[in-house]
């Protein structure tokens, strides 16, 4: 067996290999078949709602800020009757 022989060999099939990636660069511009990706339209507005959400402010200090004057002012004043009916129906969903 000629190592020579398969080294020539060799040297030929890569020379033509970078010759046809070369001609296929200069047609196309890339190298190949290169990969893509899509976003569906469903995506992109799911994208835009999370940005959306995640800049709106957690806590809404308009109402926070009306609580706290009427505690302070002594005007916040709660059911007794209608607070205990909202935690048994809570509760009894929660069974």
């Amino acid at each position: 067996m000629r190592i020579d022989a398969y080294n020539q060999v060799r040297q030929v099939y890569q020379t033509q290999k970078a010759a046809k990636a070369k001609a296929a660069y200069q047609k196309t511009g890339s190298y190949g078949n290169a990969d893509q990706l899509q976003i569906s339209q469903t995506g992109k507005d799911y994208q835009i709602a999370k940005q959306a959400v995640a800049g709106a402010s957690e806590v809404r200090e308009d109402l926070v800020a009306q609580m706290k004057e009427k505690v302070a002012n002594g005007s916040y004043h709660v059911d007794v009757e209608d607070f205990a009916s909202k935690l048994l129906a809570k509760y009894n969903e929660i069974i």
